[in-house]
């Protein structure tokens, strides 16, 4: 490995600019706080983040009116009782009633106590489950400096949960397929994060996984009934395409925040249909490539690199906090060996489009993935490369006979 002026490997580089971010990174929030910018607004209230939707929704929860936090006009009226005063835009709960689970023990603890618990407990999952992939202690300091892991800390978002939830799917598809499937199961909190997850079960032949994922999304469905009572679950059917339609066709919080293809097409301009045209057209190359690549000889851990990107790029509906996910694509491709200084500088520009959106709200998001999946494409061209050469060789080295 090439080391720079200064004595330092590449490596060595990365290590100490993550741990500079790491760092940097609660002092802002510090300073956030301070300015009366985050968790709590001037008026010592909540300040208006995501978080206060998963609050709210625990607060509803306890009071035994589960379903009205589905309901995106009487939630608004709760937000704004709750904030102090009024504010423009949609704050809707949007979940499956499973995440009510999650989200009523913190509508227990006062607000500004909830919020770090839950900004601590999902990067503690995160990071545990990267670096599990990784198998890199070094691993745990750059999943601490990815701009993701800021963004969702900020506004108290659950990409890290998503993350952890795909990381610990595929890293245990393998050898522990039941857990896997509990994963996924629990990844229906979400759904729009599971769509592929059957195509790539049955191109793998994962049956166990499919079949474990599939008995526990119906207990699951049947605890939170039993639990929350059945209106929950008619209202998240109800109001779904309902919150579906005032973001996505009508862009309710606009189009430059979707980090996806359909967002881009949506924010350049073009209609509803031209949107989903492409997003279409995206979803069927992304399918028949992922059962390509699971029905090929190649390392499980790049298999399931090119999944986690594949997953981002598929939905329609993805935010920059859920780029969390895009950690767990690096880590598996580091799980099949370490990075060169040409994937290093990749990950570094990737994250560096990632913490761009902060101060360019546009879909410049796909760019990162753009990247990811290069790196990803490169890895599967190098291995190629590799298993006809072995061919190759074991023909030539063959006994001749005749």
């Amino acid at each position: 490995m090439t080391r720079s002026r200064e004595g330092m490997t590449p490596k060595g580089l990365a290590a100490a600019a993550a741990c500079g971010l790491a760092l940097a990174y609660p002092a802002y929030l510090f300073l956030m706080y301070q300015s009366h910018s985050w968790i709590l607004a001037a008026n010592g209230r909540p300040a208006v983040t995501d978080f206060l939707v998963f609050w709210l929704a625990g607060v509803s929860t306890l009071k035994g009116a589960a379903a009205a936090a589905y309901d995106p006009h009487l939630f608004h009226v709760a937000e704004v009782a709750a904030a102090g005063h009024k504010f423009a835009g949609q704050l809707p709960w949007r979940y499956a009633p499973i995440f009510l689970f999650v989200v009523a023990p913190l509508a227990l603890l006062p607000y500004f106590t909830a919020f770090l618990v839950w900004v601590g407990a999902t990067f503690a999952a995160f990071s545990l489950t990267i670096s599990r992939i990784s198998r890199s202690r070094l691993a745990l300091v750059l999943a601490c400096a990815t701009p993701a892991v800021f963004i969702n800390a900020i506004c108290g978002q659950n990409g890290p949960v998503t993350a952890a939830l795909i990381g610990g799917a595929l890293l245990c598809l393998e050898e522990r397929p039941v857990l896997s499937g509990i994963f996924l199961a629990l990844l229906t909190y979400k759904p729009q994060f599971g769509i592929l997850f059957p195509l790539v079960l049955i191109a793998g032949g994962y049956w166990r996984a499919l079949i474990a994922a599939m008995i526990a999304t119906a207990a699951g469905t049947i605890a939170s009934w039993a639990a929350f009572g059945g209106g929950t679950l008619v209202a998240f059917l109800h109001f779904l395409p309902i919150t579906s339609n005032a973001l996505l066709v009508h862009g309710a919080n606009g189009f430059g925040k979707l980090q996806t293809v359909y967002g881009l097409m949506r924010w350049l301009g073009f209609g509803n249909l031209a949107g989903w045209v492409a997003q279409g057209m995206l979803i069927a190359v992304i399918a028949a490539t992922l059962v390509w690549l699971w029905q090929r000889k190649l390392p499980f851990a790049l298999k399931a690199a090119a999944f986690a990107a594949a997953t981002l790029l598929a939905t329609p509906h993805l935010y920059a906090y859920d780029f969390a996910v895009m950690i767990v694509s690096f880590a598996f491709l580091y799980r099949q060996r370490a990075f060169d200084t040409l994937e290093m500088a990749g990950v570094a520009v990737a994250n560096l489009f990632v913490g761009a959106f902060l101060f360019f709200p546009t879909p410049i998001g796909l760019v990162a993935l753009a990247i990811t999946v290069a790196l990803i494409a490169r890895r599967v061209l190098q291995e190629e490369r590799v298993s006809r050469a072995v061919v190759h060789f074991a023909q030539l080295s063959a006994p001749q006979f005749g």
